[in-house]
């Protein structure tokens, strides 16, 4: 007999595991490829050491003559605080007892939930690695006129039906918990669930309590006046390469761009990252004289190759930008893998007061650090 004691004993002892694999290995390929380590976690902060220049103790000199002084390369301590990534499912009484002597519809309403949980994460912690840790998802342009209950947003990109969204005016919350019932991708434009009062043009709309509490994205590494604690004016080592003007997709133009990474921050690009516009244009511009090649990645993602180098489209790069990036520069930090989260009585099924459903969370303690922010690269203003 199904009960939710069997309900939980098997969420904690079968779809743990299978869960916290997809949720690092399928949600996304650039995360796929990221290393996932404890190491570096202090309480509730990420304390990390990185190393910038070079040693100075070399040098050439006489037979007889003094030796090179000798000179450590510097170094700074990153500091970012973890953050709380929460993935969370329901299930009403009435479906545990309508399939209570049913274990084949049981296993299927577990399964339909946990797949909706990995669907739902791999979009929002997309969104998030492109993000700069504040959660902005759009801004209104412009809030419905009379008879009408369409806003006007700068951009679709990071909406989809049914978020639950607040909406602030600067700092100040001035809507909370919104559902977002329709998105009108092509238009820009989107509606609500009931009524929403308070919003108003140039407001901003973040995912429901995360203002602020993202992880560190790509917009942040690239674009953030301040990055892990540190101010990065006059610091070179912080400085990602940058062309914004980069023009039409060309084999010699993308490969000089890659050699330029390379020889400013001393590194090597393993992995680049691109709108599927840009991806397109380089498609386009490789088929006409050679044959297109593929490379498999982790998680059970093909990608094109371009001289050897994966690249990966993703919604969420935005329109004419593509990332040059060396993932062995990254770390997801983290204090433990995906884990229910369980009461006193260490149960992971509560019910919610007042109302015959039941909920269950998993969450994850990290944050995403870039150790080598001036050897990474970004090109934007490409035709597309």
């Amino acid at each position: 007999m199904i009960t939710t004691q069997t309900a939980d004993s098997v969420l904690k002892s079968y779809y743990l595991g299978v869960v916290s694999e997809q949720l690092d290995k399928t949600v996304n390929p650039l995360l796929a490829e990221i290393k996932k380590t404890s190491s570096d976690v202090w309480g509730r902060d990420v304390r990390k050491a990185v190393r910038f220049g070079v040693n100075g103790g070399v040098g050439a000199g006489t037979e007889d003559g003094d030796l090179p002084k000798a000179l450590s390369s510097g170094y700074a301590q990153f500091v970012a605080p973890l953050k709380n990534l929460y993935g969370t499912i329901e299930i009403s009484d009435k479906a545990i007892r309508a399939a209570e002597s049913n274990e084949g519809a049981f296993v299927n309403l577990l399964n339909d939930e946990m797949d909706s949980l990995v669907r739902t994460s791999a979009f929002n912690f997309s969104r998030m690695l492109f993000g700069d840790g504040t959660g902005k998802l759009a801004t209104i342009s412009a809030v419905p006129s009379s008879g009408d209950d369409e806003y006007t947003v700068d951009s679709t990109i990071n909406l989809a039906e049914g978020m639950v969204v607040d909406i602030y005016t600067a700092d100040t919350r001035d809507t909370a918990g919104a559902v977002i019932a329709t998105v009108d991708r092509a238009a820009n434009k989107i509606t609500f669930e009931g009524t929403v009062t308070g919003a108003a043009a140039n407001d901003v709309i973040y995912l429901q309590n995360s203002k602020d509490l993202e992880i560190t994205g790509l917009k942040a590494i690239f674009e953030a006046d301040e990055l892990y604690g540190i101010d990065r004016e006059g610091k070179s080592w912080l400085t990602p390469y940058t062309d914004s003007s980069f023009g039409a997709m060309s084999e010699d133009a993308l490969q000089e761009a890659i050699d330029g990474v390379e020889e400013y921050g001393g590194g090597k690009v393993n992995f680049i990252v691109c709108s599927r516009g840009v991806r397109r244009k380089l498609i386009s511009a490789l088929s006409s004289y050679r044959k297109m090649d593929s490379v498999d990645l982790q998680g059970g993602y093909k990608a094109l190759s371009f001289n050897g180098i994966p690249v990966v489209a993703d919604r969420f790069c935005p329109k004419g930008t593509m990332y040059l990036l060396n993932t062995n520069d990254f770390g997801l930090h983290q204090l433990c893998d995906w884990q229910w989260l369980e009461g006193e009585d260490g149960k992971i099924l509560k019910q919610i007061p007042g109302k015959p459903v039941y909920t269950a969370t998993l969450v994850k303690y990290a944050e995403l650090m870039c150790y080598r922010p001036v050897g990474q690269g970004m090109l934007t203003g490409i035709t597309e």
